[in-house]
């Protein structure tokens, strides 16, 4: 670690920028590589968020609510009042409006990995990895693992389809496919040309929605990452320095105001993904 001395500043950053993963990568592009890291943390949050959820059901009153009541409420309260806004079918906001929920939910508890001292959990898996057989890696945020983030937009866009389908049938959805956004024609040649146009809009534009909803969220946490490790680099360099005390306290400053910083770009970012899930999904309702 760099605290003690044994990793340059870029090495530093590239040990807590590799995964732990199932198997070396053989090639560029190998999708039997899984990420352990990103999927163990990421489902033992995701049984948190069920477990939380649950006791606020569970302890829940018609009386005056407690604090813990209350808030989720609240929560509650402005995520259905999000969902009644962009999805005007009571029946699909029935699953819709809970699934949003739980992914605002979620995705701030990943987000909020962010908030834990960036060499504490590394720390110790690298002080019991030899000891246990572990691999001296691991990531903790898994909102900063592309593939996590494209794994939540790609599960967004999959209710897209499916809701286009439900609520427009096979045959409806099909004709929007081919006849938006530029329309048709009673002309046979231009009737074809039209189709073929629009129906590779329309995918270049599910392609684009998904990809820009998944790069956002990771881009913004992985960028995160990256400043908590500087600043981390700073508290390191106070130790190992003579003057270290200039070290320090830049330390102190730069890590509280990101950190006070932080803790709202981690719940506007779970808001904006949950938004951006409902707009979508809100579209795949509406007839172009």
């Amino acid at each position: 670690m760099a605290a003690e001395g044994t990793l340059t500043p870029g090495e530093y950053i590239r040990h807590h920028l590799v995964h732990l993963t199932n198997h070396k990568q053989s090639s560029i592009v190998d999708f039997s590589v899984i990420n352990v890291d990103s999927v163990v943390v990421s489902s033992l949050l995701g049984l948190l968020m069920c477990v939380v959820l649950w006791l606020a059901a569970r302890k829940s009153t018609a009386g005056v609510p407690g604090r813990f009541q209350a808030a989720v409420e609240i929560l509650v309260e402005m995520v259905d009042n999000q969902a009644k806004a962009v999805i005007h079918n009571a029946t699909s906001r029935k699953l819709i409006a809970p699934l949003a929920l739980a992914v605002f939910v979620w995705i701030f508890l990943m987000n909020f990995m962010d908030m834990i001292p960036v060499d504490l959990i590394p720390q110790i898996w690298h002080s019991a990895g030899p000891a246990m057989g572990f691999k001296d890696y691991l990531r903790v945020v898994p909102t900063a693992d592309l593939s996590t983030t494209l794994g939540l937009s790609v599960s967004v866009l999959l209710l897209c389809l499916f809701y286009n389908i439900k609520i427009k049938g096979l045959g409806g959805w099909a004709h929007e496919l081919v006849s938006a956004p530029f329309g048709t024609s009673k002309n046979p040649l231009w009737a074809v040309l039209l189709g073929v146009v629009n129906f590779l809009m329309q995918m270049i534009e599910f392609v684009a929605k998904t990809v820009s909803h998944g790069m956002r969220l990771f881009g913004n946490m992985f960028a995160g990452e990256l400043v908590f490790m500087l600043i981390a680099l700073l508290g390191a360099y106070a130790t190992l320095s003579l003057g270290g005390g200039l070290f320090f306290v830049g330390h102190l400053i730069a890590g509280t105001v990101w950190t006070l910083f932080h803790i709202l770009v981690i719940t506007l970012q779970a808001f904006i993904f949950m938004m951006l899930a409902l707009i979508y999904l809100g579209q795949a309702h509406d007839a172009h």
